[in-house]
């Protein structure tokens, strides 16, 4: 997952939570109150506050070992944090749908998903990229556009 800061000049800080080691995955959990690390990912899809500051939280520590979690705050958060995924994190979440829909023999579930995934990518193109690696490019958007 990505996590992108505009600072104050419009710069775009990208903090990838796979840059992130294992203490320093602990390290949030801990300062989360001991919230597992795969609740630190869905809450990070859902844009909490919390986990954004959190990715923050660690990657400012690099630098300032000492810094502690309650002093780390994002005035205009909504607008400045937002955690985008990946195009691997976009191609487990198809192939896990993909598996579930074959074995129901329908392309539903997985046109049901791919508008939340395009709006969560941090390149949207990837969702179509990862449609064509599945088998599934018939049911990308450039087709559905053309059809139209």
């Amino acid at each position: 997952m990505i996590v992108t800061y505009t600072q104050d000049d419009g710069t775009v800080e990208r903090m990838s939570t796979d840059d992130l080691s294992a203490l320093e995955a602990a390290a949030i959990e801990e300062a989360m109150d001991d919230v597992p690390w795969r609740a630190i990912e869905a809450r990070l899809q859902a844009q909490d506050p919390t986990a954004l500051r959190a990715i923050v939280w660690a990657f400012r520590r690099r630098e300032q070992p000492e810094l502690k979690f309650a002093d780390v705050d994002v005035p205009g958060w909504r607008r400045r944090l937002k955690a985008r995924i990946t195009r691997d994190e976009i191609g487990d979440a198809l192939t896990n749908i993909m598996a579930e829909a074959l074995s129901k023999s329908e392309d539903s579930m997985i046109d049901a998903v791919t508008p939340h995934l395009r709006k969560l990518a941090d390149d949207p193109a990837d969702v179509d990229r990862c449609l064509d690696e599945l088998g599934k490019g018939h049911l990308t958007r450039r087709e559905k556009e053309s059809a139209g």
